[in-house]
């Protein structure tokens, strides 16, 4: 990413050394362990295409935990399904494979970024695939991706607001609500004593 305009802005805003040293060590080949625990866990990614003038385009992929495969250290996948029929993503990967993704676990302030070549094709032209990738209750597959990794790095963590989905908020209040809810039990028990 460190490109020869983005290597004059580091140098002009001073932080160039910093980022010359980093780039000097050994790239990991492949998705280590942490990345993948990682992936496999995440409930949804951010995905950057190119269209074919040259404009990102963004969009959000989500499923439940699991939905993001490690088939290999340097391939993931994930099921495609019905959404809102525009094809953006599709039709820019038809003309530029790349993609860029950043995978998100907001309540730890941790992402992950990753580049890579991505295909997505018809769940018909690959049943076998299809299959392996269905996430029960989402529905009938109808694309599979596959993103050949070329590059990855874990992102800083200042200004990630921390958030909670339902069921992260259930496993933090959950107990504190068990607690309260057997208390008033016994409240409502003591009360009825008490009554008669």
């Amino acid at each position: 990413m460190f490109t020869d305009a983005v290597q004059r802005e580091q140098t002009a805003q001073g932080s160039r050394e910093t980022y010359a040293r980093m780039t000097q060590r050994p790239a990991p080949v492949g998705l280590g362990e942490d990345e993948i625990a990682f992936l496999t866990t995440r409930t949804s990614v951010y995905m950057a295409t190119v269209s074919q003038t040259g404009w990102p385009y963004v969009q959000h992929r989500g499923g439940p935990r699991g939905f993001i495969k490690v088939a290999d250290p340097l391939t993931i996948a994930f099921a495609d399904y019905r959404g809102n029929r525009q094809f953006v993503s599709k039709g820019n990967l038809t003309t530029d494979d790349r993609v860029s993704l950043f995978a998100m676990d907001y309540p730890r302030k941790a992402r992950l970024k990753l580049l890579g070549h991505a295909v997505m094709q018809s769940a018909e032209n690959a049943p076998d695939l299809a299959e392996q990738l269905a996430t029960e209750g989402q529905g009938k597959v109808e694309r599979v991706v596959t993103i050949k990794i070329a590059a990855f790095d874990w992102n800083c963590p200042q200004f990630i607001t921390p958030r909670f989905d339902a069921e992260e908020m259930a496993a933090l209040v959950g107990p504190e609500i068990t607690r309260l809810e057997n208390r008033i039990a016994e409240l409502e028990a003591e009360l009825a004593d008490l009554r008669s």
